[in-house]
This record gives C-alpha cells, sequence and structure tokens, in this order.
C-alpha cells in the first residue's frame, strides 16, 4: 500500500487529490495549516467526508515551524512520497504581503525539503503555477522557456523559487522530482477569491461582475478531475522513474477569454451577466496558455473536461451549497 503526505489537504485542489488517492487505494496523511486566505469553515467542509475514511489522517501543522515541527506532528509513518500543495495562493494579494509569501511559499518548502532529507523519502510533487511564465511572448508556454527575469508578481516569484529548491535537493540528495505547473484550476470546492466562483456569487446576488481591463485576458481554464489526473500520472511517473528530474504543465491547452468565461459562467447558473469595467489589476498576465506536449509524452496527461462541462458541475455545486452565500470570499 502506498503512504502519501499531502500538504495542503484541505484545499480545493488537495481535498479532491487526497479522495483520488484513496479511492486508488493508498494511504494517505494530509497536512494544512489553515491560513486565513479563505475561511476556513470551506476547508473543514471540505475534510467532512476524508475524516470518515480508514486510510486517511489528518494533522493540522504549519511548515514555517520547521522539520522538528513537522516530525513531531506527523504519523511515523515509512511514507512513499510527498505532495507538495500548500502554499499561500494568489496573486493580488501577493503584491500586499510579499514577505508572507516568501515566509510560506519558500521558508515553508525549504522546512519541508529538510523534513523529507532527515527521514529519508526521495519522492516529490512540487505543485507549482503558470504564474512563473509571467508575460512571456513565447505562446503557448513551454516548460524550457526562460523564466528568470518573466516572474511579475511575489506569488509567481515563490513559486519558481520553490521550483529551484527543488532541483538542488534532488541534486545534493538525489530525491525524484516532479515540477506540476497549474493553470487555473476550477471545479467544485474551488476557492470563493476565485473569478469562477466570485462570479457565481455576484450573479446570484444580482450584482455586477467585475472586469479588470478590456475583458481580452485570458485564462488557460483546467477543471480539477483532470489536474487531479496529472498529479496522479505524475506520482506514478516518478515512482517509475527513481532518481529524475522533470517540469510539467497540467493545463487544458485552451485560452478562454475573460468575457467568454463570463457569458459562460452566467449560461451555466442560469443568470445573464451585467458588467463593471474597471482598470487593469497590477501583476496580472495578459493570457496563460499551456503547451501540454511534454505532460502527454511522459505521463499521458491529457485533459477530458470541456469548459461548459467543467462550469456545470460547479454550478451544481455551487447550488447545492446555499450556505456558501454566507460565508466571506475570504476570512480577513
Amino acid at each position: 500500500m502506498l503512504t502519501c503526505l499531502v500538504t495542503g489537504s484541505a484545499g480545493f485542489i488537495g481535498s479532491h487529490l487526497c479522495e483520488r488517492l484513496l479511492a486508488d487505494g493508498c494511504r494517505v496523511v494530509g497536512l494544512d495549516n489553515f491560513d486565513p486566505y479563505y475561511h476556513r469553515q470551506l476547508k473543514e467542509q471540505n475534510l467532512t467526508a476524508l475524516r470518515q475514511h480508514p486510510r486517511f489522517s489528518f494533522c493540522e501543522a504549519d511548515l514555517r515551524q520547521g522539520p522538528a515541527a513537522l516530525t513531531a506532528a506527523l504519523p511515523a509513518l515509512a511514507y512513499d512520497a510527498v505532495i507538495h500543495l500548500a502554499a499561500k495562493a494568489g496573486v493580488g494579494p501577493s503584491l500586499r504581503e510579499p514577505a508572507a509569501y516568501m515566509e510560506n511559499n519558500v521558508l515553508g518548502t525549504t522546512h519541508l525539503l529538510e523534513w523529507m532529507r532527515e527521514r529519508g523519502i526521495r519522492t516529490l510533487l512540487f505543485a507549482s503555477s503558470s504564474s512563473v511564465y509571467g508575460n512571456t511572448p513565447a505562446i503557448p508556454f513551454g516548460e524550457d522557456e526562460p523564466l528568470l527575469a518573466r516572474c511579475i508578481s511575489p506569488y509567481a516569484t515563490s513559486k519558481l523559487s520553490g521550483e529551484a529548491l527543488t532541483f538542488t535537493y534532488h541534486h545534493l540528495y538525489q530525491m525524484s522530482v516532479l515540477n506540476a505547473r497549474f493553470f487555473t484550476v476550477y471545479g467544485p470546492r474551488q476557492r470563493p477569491d476565485l473569478a469562477i466562483h466570485k462570479f457565481a456569487r455576484l450573479l446570484r446576488a444580482g450584482q455586477p461582475i467585475p472586469v479588470y481591463g478590456d475583458g481580452s485576458t485570458s485564462r488557460d481554464y483546467t477543471f480539477v478531475a483532470d489536474t487531479v489526473d496529472g498529479i496522479v500520472r505524475g506520482l506514478n511517473y516518478l515512482l517509475q522513474h527513481p532518481g529524475t528530474y522533470e517540469t510539467v504543465n497540467l493545463g487544458n491547452s485552451h485560452p478562454v477569454a475573460l468575457l467568454d468565461l463570463i457569458a459562460a459562467v452566467g449560461a451555466a447558473v442560469g443568470v445573464v451577466p451585467q458588467l463593471a469595467f474597471e482598470p487593469e489589476q497590477p501583476g496580472d498576465v495578459a493570457t496563460t496558455y499551456a503547451d501540454n506536449t511534454k505532460a502527454y509524452r511522459l505521463l499521458g496527461y491529457a485533459p477530458r473536461t470541456p469548459l461548459a462541462e467543467g462550469l456545470r458541475q460547479f454550478a451544481a455545486w455551487f447550488d447545492a451549497k446555499p450556505e456558501l452565500s454566507a460565508v466571506p470570499l475570504q476570512a480577513r
């Protein structure tokens, strides 16, 4: 039985991933610090079904406290792999709190890697982000694109720094590593601050949707089940190829313009959107567009969920949770 540690397990992607790993027969230990970026109540809901599973255990701990604190908090198991999703999220807030992003995402990752080194755990899948590409002129985004001078937000910088750290530990301590760059993941349980969830709330409340810029910016929206499938395929690849170090995109390879997304969300929830145009936000990139060629070649990764179907599933979840409207978009 494969034993995996999943950091960020109470989050949107993390809870879906834990459910998939359990369905595949793994033992899963989840770790989360319930960062107040969004309300703890939502994260606790994500864990409800997981807590009832006999092969799942959960630990509330903070990576910033260091390797010794992790050892004290986590079950003393023989971990086969670590999937590191925990991070302080969001481009915009990182402009307001850059030091907090470095502390959580860079120092926290360093502590996790040190804990792995001390415990002799040699397999890591690290969740990176399409944000590392910045406004690169190379479209679609390929993993070999030079990125050192591309990051345009502290969040992006923290994620690229995490990739640099994983290479250091691969080089020094022979860790097998896959950096997976996620592209705008959406679906049931999506974070409340992200566009699709925020738009659904506003539409249901009869409020206009803010459009930053002229609405031509685009994102490569990727359904959560497709992202999770890519993670699991990446984990299997690492276990079958010890000593490897790779970086792959896990996107949908189909950018959608902001105005088209708003129309699609409106169709999914059955409300005609009203728009309120606002100035562009600093730190936002013009487009994201994943080249999935490498992920398909190495992992067999091929996303299957069209946007309309993914939004239908999101809307069904959202409509089944009327209490969401009473939960603040952010805890602070």
